[in-house]
């Protein structure tokens, strides 16, 4: 096998096992198992797992933003909103482990290779489509940003979802979501504000009493914690005085003991003098 062959063969083998377990439950011992190599090999193509870890990144990125940015040359709105809300779920069902990859919270090693980057340079471009349709139809332009954003982040979810049901079909699944983001529910506001009735029901703590009645609770919770956090203080300062209490009886206890081992040790040797004394003194009294 050739050394490009080898490195591709790793590449596809740590993308499984990298969806499967993600960076950290991934190790190169593995991947060098899985490849039936040594992990030197491992090492001498990609430096390490975080190598490795971030050309899988890299590849994923490059091929999930190529289709969407294909989808978005078409030449109607309408029509790039469908091919992009496609091409992704195209590309989640055709490359399920590398979508697995670019949703798992990304690993330092991927570098800016993360969903979130992704999702935000797609975000710029639609941004752009967006910025047109709002000129023509007499919105104001500087909102399509946070539109892009919208949009984008409700198709991504939706892909997320469908990850793993996989049902409805790809294509119900993207006719439904462009009809959302197309049509709307009732249509687009171009001035959109919060109604009367959401107005009327906003906490009350927006008055002066109430908020003069949430600094008192603030307040009050404070010394709350502050009170408890103080007997908890003096609980630990009592439990160090009663543990140095327990150390220090027990160090008594531990000399009582060693002084009575030393006492009854002596008593030992005095009564073993006695009886030699006692022998010695008998053997003398016998006639010869």
């Amino acid at each position: 096998m050739s050394g490009s062959e080898r490195r591709e063969q790793l590449v596809r083998i740590s993308r499984t096992l990298f969806a499967e377990k993600g960076f950290d439950g991934t190790s190169v011992e593995e991947i060098a198992a899985t490849a039936q190599v040594s992990k030197p090999v491992v090492y001498e193509h990609f430096g390490g797992k975080e190598g490795i870890y971030a050309v899988v990144v890299d590849r994923e990125m490059q091929k999930l933003l190529g289709m969407i940015t294909e989808a978005l040359a078409a030449a109607h709105s309408l029509i790039k909103l469908e091919r992009a809300a496609l091409a992704l779920l195209q590309y989640i069902e055709e490359c399920s482990e590398g979508f697995r990859i670019l949703v798992r919270d990304s690993h330092v090693a991927s570098g800016t290779g993360t969903f979130a980057s992704l999702i935000s340079e797609i975000a710029s471009q639609v941004e752009d489509v967006l910025a047109d349709e709002f000129v023509a139809r007499g919105y104001d332009p500087k909102l399509a940003p946070m539109y892009a954003q919208m949009l984008v982040g409700m198709v991504a979810l939706t892909g997320q979802w469908w990850l793993d049901v996989r049902k409805p079909g790809r294509e119900e699944v993207a006719a439904h979501l462009v009809n959302l983001a197309w049509n709307g529910l009732t249509g687009l506001n171009p001035t959109p504000s919060i109604t009367a009735a959401t107005r009327a029901l906003a906490p009350a703590a927006k008055s002066r009493a109430a908020a003069e009645k949430l600094r008192e609770f603030e307040k009050a919770r404070e010394k709350e914690l502050r009170e408890a956090e103080k007997a908890r203080q003096r609980e630990l300062k009592e439990a160090e005085k009663a543990r140095v209490r327990e150390l220090k009886e027990r160090e008594r206890l531990l000399k009582e003991a060693e002084k009575a081992r030393e006492r009854e040790e002596k008593i030992r040797q005095r009564e073993a003098r006695l009886a030699e004394r006692a022998a010695r003194l008998e053997h003398s009294d016998q006639p010869d």
